[in-house]
C-alpha cells in the first residue's frame, strides 16, 4: 500500500556536485546513494531526497519540501551556523521574527538551496 511506502523528494538541480555539497555540508545530510542517471540520494527522516539534473527554472516558486522538527529555533541556529540563510518576511498575513514565523500551532522557516528549491523548517507547538 501507498500508506507504507518510503517516499523520495525529487528536487530539480542544475548543478548537482554544487547541490550535494550544499545538502550534506550545510544541512548535514548523509548521501546513501547516486542512481545511475547521476541523482544523488540523501537520507532525510523516514525518506529521502533526491537531486536530480534539470534544466534552469525547474524549480518551484513555491516550497518544494518541509522538515518537521521538535525545536524549529535550535534548527534555525544550526543551520545558520553552518552558513543558511533565511528568509524573512514582513507581510500583512506572514511576518517573520528572527527568521522564525509564527501562525496557528505552527512555526516555520524558510531558506533556498543553492539551486533556488524553497525549503522550511517548522515545528508543531
Amino acid at each position: 500500500m501507498l500508506t507504507d511506502a518510503k517516499i523520495t523528494t525529487m528536487l530539480p538541480v542544475t548543478d548537482v556536485e554544487r547541490a550535494r555539497r550544499f545538502y550534506a555540508d550545510r544541512l548535514g545530510l548523509r548521501e546513501i546513494a547516486v542512481a545511475g542517471d547521476g541523482t544523488r540520494i540523501f537520507e532525510a527522516g523516514a525518506g529521502s531526497i533526491g537531486l536530480r539534473q534539470a534544466e534552469p527554472g525547474a524549480q518551484s516558486a513555491q516550497t518544494a519540501l518541509t522538515f518537521l522538527v521538535k525545536d524549529v529555533e535550535r534548527e534555525v541556529g544550526e543551520l545558520t551556523g553552518r552558513g543558511v540563510t533565511f528568509a524573512d518576511y514582513d507581510l500583512p498575513d506572514l511576518k517573520t521574527v528572527d527568521h522564525i514565523a509564527e501562525f496557528g500551532d505552527e512555526k516555520a522557516a524558510w531558506f533556498t538551496d543553492t539551486e533556488g528549491n524553497i525549503l522550511c523548517v517548522h515545528q508543531n507547538t
